[in-house]
């Protein structure tokens, strides 16, 4: 492996999705690194990253006197559009020394990074830019076997052991009880076919209602419903690791991608038609055979996983270490 060297500094906006993606990413990179959740106040916030002017006030007060000054990291990875306000900047003020990697679209022009990583269905193009199908992720055979380890009681439940993995509502998808509803039905139809268990698991968007819904209607099918940490320590892990199957709902990428990575069979319910940009998306898995609709009848068989981290990592290292040279040639 092309070793680096320096620090790597990771920044994001708190989001859980945007947390995963930015910390797979620094973690297949191997450098030690720090992790920034950082805020913009308006205006800034209102015109991220476009803004630059003043940059470092953007910072809400308690984050200024610490954070954004030298030394200055070799890499700076960043996901999400305030985190692209930061990582702009930074390749400003540490004078092109730290590369910078922004991931997801900034919504304004590549260059202003030294690469930009952005899945294909963003539309997104430049000489800088690497795309992926799918998020960032670290869903290998060794976190899978982790997963495992963690809940080994779940090897005893019926199969097929079916992972359902619930999102929330967003723009153009409604998530709802009415949603809910039509999906236990699908649920219930097909454990009476297929028998097994339902691990059941709520992310941080999903309804209450939604909860409700599954709880009422699923409490007899063995497995878990899990929503909060009432019910236990969040299992997920172990959901991927021992799932025969996975369903998940359509809204998120980032789900969607990690439930691809496991190698099962992975099936979505749709009730209402999707938004543009992520139509492409699911349109780009079902022409992988990656992705599957809840009516389809599948084989329990394993598939080729989407695994796309360490690839594309190993084409950013090759950049990061070319910059590096280049900074160590003009010093």
């Amino acid at each position: 492996m092309l070793k680096l060297h320096g620090d790597c500094w990771v920044i994001t906006d708190g989001r859980a999705g945007n947390d995963r993606q930015a910390l797979a990413l620094a973690e297949q990179l191997g450098l030690p690194f720090r992790h920034l959740v950082l805020g913009a106040r308006a205006p800034w916030s209102w015109f991220t990253p476009r803004l630059m002017l003043g940059g470092r006030l953007a910072l809400p007060i308690e984050q200024r006197r610490d954070t954004l000054i030298p030394p200055w990291p070799s890499v700076v990875i960043g996901c999400g559009r305030t985190a692209a306000l930061y990582t702009r900047l930074l390749r400003r003020l540490s004078e092109g020394y730290s590369y910078t990697v922004q991931i997801l679209d900034p919504r304004m022009a590549p260059s202003h990074w030294d690469a930009v990583i952005a899945p294909k269905h963003d539309l997104l193009s430049g000489p800088n830019v690497l795309h992926t199908l799918g998020s960032l992720n670290l869903v290998d055979d060794t976190w899978l076997a982790d997963g495992r380890d963690i809940c080994p009681t779940f090897d005893e439940l019926p199969q097929p052991r079916v992972g359902v993995l619930l999102g929330g509502p967003r723009k153009g998808m409604p998530l709802d009880p009415a949603y809910a509803e039509q999906l236990a039905d699908r649920l219930i139809t097909q454990h009476r076919h297929d028998g097994g268990s339902l691990l059941v698991l709520a992310s941080r968007r999903t309804p209450d209602a939604v909860m409700a819904v599954m709880r009422r209607r699923l409490h007899n099918i063995p497995g878990l419903i899990w929503s909060s940490h009432e019910d236990g320590t969040n299992p997920y892990p172990g959901v991927l690791g021992w799932a025969d199957r996975l369903i998940v709902t359509p809204d998120s990428v980032n789900m969607l991608s990690e439930a691809c990575a496991v190698g099962c069979p992975v099936q979505t319910f749709i009730a209402t038609p999707l938004p543009a940009k992520i139509a492409r998306f699911h349109r780009a898995l079902r022409d992988a055979s990656l992705l599957h609709d809840i009516d389809e009848t599948l084989p329990m068989q394993r598939q080729l996983p989407l695994r796309e981290t360490m690839a594309l990592t190993s084409t950013l290292r090759l950049q990061i270490a070319e910059h590096q040279a280049q900074s160590h040639r003009t010093a």
